[in-house]
C-alpha cells in the first residue's frame, strides 16, 4: 500500500518546517547520567557465567574420572569422592572456575555481542582458556604442590576450550535460527536511501544474526528505489505501520532533521541509532557502539522490563500447562458434546493477528455451525458493536451448546494451548481476526505492541459494552500499566467474570 503512494510523495511539495523549541542551556537542562547496561544484559551475562561454570565442573570430573580409573571403581562414589577431595582437587575445582570465568570476562565473553564473529570469539575463548590454564600451572609451580597431576591441569584445559567454544556456536546457531524465522528481530527504518544507507541495509541483510530487519528506507531523494517507503515526515505513520522498532539515521548532516527524527522516534518509544556525529550535544555522553563493522551512537534507548516479561512468560508456561493437565477430562467432555451436538469440526481455527502484526492460528471450541464464517457476510448489517469488529446478541449462528460454552467462556479453553507455545499469554489484549484488525487505524495498531491475552481488562470490565473505543482504551491502559501484579489481578477478577457467566 504504501509503495503505491511513493510517486504521489515525490510530487507533494514539502510540507511546512516543524518548529523545535532551542536546546536547553547546560543549566536547564537535567544532568546527564552514564550510560548503564539494560538489566537483561545482566541477567544474559550470569547466564553465560554459569553456563561456563558448568562446563568446567563436568571437565573436571570427566577428567578425575579418567585420572582415578584405575584406583577407585568410581569417581562419585564414597570412598572416589573422598580420596580426590583429600587430595586437595576440591579447591583445584573451585580454583579453576574462578580462573576460566575471570579469564572470559577479561575477553568480554560475558558481553552480548552479535557483531562478534565465531571465528574472533572461538579466538577470545582459547586466549581466556590458556590464560586461565597457564595460571593454573604457575600456582601450582610455585606453591610446590606435587598432589595435582599436571596432565589433569592440560586435558582439563583442553576440554574447557571444547566445551565453551562449542556452546558458544551452538548459541551462535540457535540466535541466527530464530532471527531467520523472524522471531527475535528488531524491525528497522533507515533515514537516508544514500550510499551510507544502503551500504548498512545490504550488511545488516547479510548478517541476519546480528538480530535486525530492515523494513525500508526514508528519503526526500532516491524515489526510484524499491525500499522507499516515503518522505522523512512519514516517519510515525510509517512506523506504526510497520512495527518499527529502531530508526538508523545516515544523513549525519542533515543536523534539523536527525534532531526532529530523535523527538518524534523518542516520543514513539523507538531506539535512534546514529551512524555517526554528535549533533549539537544530542550524543554528549552517549556510549559508541557498533553494529557489525558500523560505529552508531545511540541517542535514545527504550528500556525494556526483561525481568518482568521473563516472570510473565514463566508465568504463562505454567498456567498453561497446568489448565490443560487439571482440565483434560472437561476438554474431552465439551468436545464429546460437540460432536454429538452439531455436525462439523470440534476446534475452530481462526487466523487472528497477533504481535507485531504477526498472524497466527488461534484455536476454540466450535460454537457455532460448520459454514459460520460464510455467513457472517450476510450478518454484517445486524452487526451491534461500533468500530472494526463484529457483534451481534442471539446470533442465529450459534449451535445449543454454543450457547453454554459462551456463556461460562469455555469456549476458549484451547488457547491455553496458543499460550503454551507462545503466540498468546494469559493477560493480554484479544486478539482480533485479520479482516478487522485490515479496518484498524494507525492508533489501533498500538495494542499489538504486547501479545495478546486469553483474558484482559477489557473482558474483566466491560466486556458487554458495544464501543470499540471503549475497548482500545482499556487495552492501550493495560499496555501502558503493565505490571505483574497488574496480571495477578486481572487472572483473579477473571475468575469470578467465570463464575458469574456474563459471556456472550
Amino acid at each position: 500500500m504504501m509503495s503505491a503512494t511513493k510517486p504521489a510523495l515525490e510530487q507533494q511539495p514539502s510540507p511546512a518546517p516543524v518548529h523545535f523549541q532551542e536546546r536547553p542551556t547546560p543549566q536547564e537542562r537535567p544532568p546527564l547520567r552514564p550510560a548503564r547496561a539494560p538489566v537483561g544484559g545482566r541477567w544474559v551475562q550470569f547466564g553465560y557465567v554459569l553456563v561456563d561454570a558448568t562446563w568446567v565442573c563436568l571437565n573436571t570430573f570427566v577428567v578425575l574420572a579418567i585420572r582415578f580409573s584405575g584406583e577407585t571403581p568410581d569417581l562419585l562414589s564414597a570412598a572416589g569422592l573422598t580420596g580426590w577431595l583429600r587430595l586437595g582437587y576440591g579447591a583445584y575445582l573451585v580454583l579453576s572456575v574462578a580462573l576460566v570465568v575471570l579469564a572470559c570476562q577479561g575477553m568480554s565473553l560475558y558481553r552480548a555481542d552479535r557483531s562478534r564473529t565465531y571465528w574472533a570469539e572461538t579466538l577470545a575463548v582459547a586466549r581466556a582458556v590458556l590464560i586461565a590454564t597457564a595460571l593454573m600451572a604457575t600456582f601450582l609451580y610455585l606453591s610446590g604442590d606435587r598432589t595435582i597431576s599436571r596432565i589433569v591441569v592440560v586435558f582439563g584445559g583442553v576440554l574447557n576450550f571444547a566445551t565453551l567454544a562449542a556452546w558458544r556456536m551452538w548459541k551462535r546457531q540457535f540466535i541466527e535460527r530464530r532471527v531467520a524465522q523472524g522471531r527475535g528481530a528488531r524491525k528497522v527504518v533507515i533515514i537516508g536511501a544514500g550510499r551510507v544507507g544502503q551500504a548498512l541495509a545490504d550488511y545488516l541483510d547479510q548478517h541476519k544474526y546480528l538480530g535486525y530487519a530492515v523494513v525500508g528506507f526514508l528519503d526526500q531523494n532516491h524515489s526510484q528505489d524499491p525500499r522507499l517507503l516515503g518522505r522523512i515526515e512519514d516517519l510515525i505513520p510509517i512506523a506504526q505501520t510497520h512495527y518499527v522498532d529502531e530508526v538508523f539515521i545516515t544523513i549525519p548532516s542533515e543536523r534539523q532533521i536527525v534532531k526532529r527524527v530523535a523527538a518524534e522516534a523518542r516520543q514513539h518509544r523507538m531506539d535512534v541509532k546514529v551512524v555517526p556525529d554528535f549533533y549539537d550535544g544530542l550524543g554528549w555522553n552517549v556510549p559508541i557502539r557498533h553494529v557489525g563493522q558500523f560505529p552508531v551512537m545511540e541517542l535514545h534507548r527504550e528500556p525494556i522490563p526483561f525481568t518482568g516479561l521473563m516472570i510473565k512468560r514463566l508465568m504463562d508456561l505454567a498456567g498453561s500447562a497446568l489448565a490443560l493437565l487439571s482440565l483434560a477430562p472437561l476438554l474431552v467432555l465439551i468436545a464429546l458434546g460437540i460432536r454429538l451436538d452439531s455436525p462439523g469440526p470440534v476446534i475452530y481455527r481462526s487466523r487472528r493477528m497477533g504481535r507485531k502484526g504477526r498472524a497466527f492460528t488461534c484455536y476454540k471450541f466450535r460454537t457455532m455451525v460448520a459454514n459460520a464464517d460464510a455467513l457472517k457476510e450476510e450478518l454484517l448489517q445486524r452487526n451491534e458493536r461500533t468500530g472494526p469488529f463484529f457483534k451481534m446478541s442471539n446470533d442465529p449462528r450459534i449451535t445449543r451448546l454454543g450457547r453454554v460454552l459462551r456463556k461460562y467462556s469455555l469456549d476458549e479453553l484451547p488457547q491455553f494451548w496458543n499460550v503454551l507455545i507462545g503466540d498468546m499469554s494469559l493477560v493480554g489484549p484479544r486478539p482480533h481476526p485479520i479482516d478487522e484488525y485490515e479496518r484498524y487505524t494507525l492508533e489501533h495498531r498500538r495494542r499489538l505492541d504486547v501479545k495478546p491475552g486469553v483474558t484482559g481488562l477489557w473482558q474483566i470490565t466491560a466486556r458487554r459494552d458495544p464501543s470499540f473505543d471503549t475497548n482500545m482504551t482499556l487495552d492501550l491502559r493495560y499496555i501502558e500499566n503493565w505490571t505483574l501484579a497488574f496480571d495477578l489481578r486481572i487472572l483473579l477478577r477473571t475468575f469470578a467474570v467465570v463464575a458469574r457467566g456474563d459471556g456472550e
